[in-house]
């Protein structure tokens, strides 16, 4: 029963556009409480892992048109948890960079379902507003994966001030510093200093410039069509 009604919970973020201030509640609560507090787990990481892994599969019954379409998609979050938890005891290139790629590809599939749910036929509503915010955070989450694998291969790619505080972790600096950088804000106690770091910080600066602006416009463009599709029918 109990799992039955965890289910419910996360279909309901997905079969509902109130649920996309849900998940805009849960990513703020993990990004800046459990994160920054318990990060340094690495059992921690794991579980958050296997939330990713039961949220995507939600949204993947939830959203796709077909039975095919779901098997093929709920192989990547499976794969995301499975490489995650063997690169925690075995860490093998192959292992690793297995990781990473699931990883990546777990969080791209989690950007398109919940675009998909923004912007799905019906009225603009502050929820599909929220659910954008949503996708920016997933994006911060998703740079900061990369900075931390970057970090840990790449001897000296980043010059980091680590603040002298026992709950500081590796998870929260790139989180944090993911945050500055798609946001263009940059404090400069974290910067990149190798070619491919400068390369990724970049790029996430890029979207974080054009995201907002891209997404606003369609937005305004699909409201007005609304808009005047009801004018058509009255």
């Amino acid at each position: 029963m109990a799992k039955n009604k965890q289910f419910l919970f996360l279909n309901h973020l997905w079969n509902k556009e109130s649920g996309l201030s849900g998940m805009f509640i849960l990513l703020c609560i993990m990004h800046f409480v459990l994160i920054p507090i318990f990060g340094s787990y690495s059992s921690f990481m794991v579980i958050t892992n296997i939330f990713w892994m039961l949220f995507l599969i939600a949204g993947i019954f939830s959203l796709s048109k077909s039975k095919k379409q779901t098997i093929l998609f709920t192989i990547i979050p499976f794969l995301f948890v499975l490489f995650g938890w063997i690169s925690v005891f075995r860490q093998t290139p192959f292992i690793l960079l297995a990781d990473i790629v699931f990883t990546i590809a777990t969080f791209g599939l989690l950007i398109v379902l919940v675009l998909k749910k923004v912007f799905e036929p019906g009225p603009i509503t502050e929820y599909r507003v929220v659910g954008s915010i949503v996708v920016y955070m997933i994006l911060a989450n998703l740079w900061s994966v990369i900075y931390l694998f970057i970090y840990e291969h790449i001897p000296g790619a980043f010059q980091i001030t680590l603040p002298p505080f026992e709950s500081n972790t590796l998870q929260a600096n790139f989180l944090y510093f993911s945050y500055i950088t798609i946001t263009t804000t940059g404090y400069g106690d974290i910067f990149p200093l190798h070619p491919f770091a400068r390369s990724m910080a970049q790029i996430e600066a890029i979207i974080g410039v054009l995201y907002p602006v891209i997404l606003i416009g369609r937005l305004v463009s699909d409201a007005n069509e609304n808009s005047a599709k009801k004018k058509q029918n009255q």
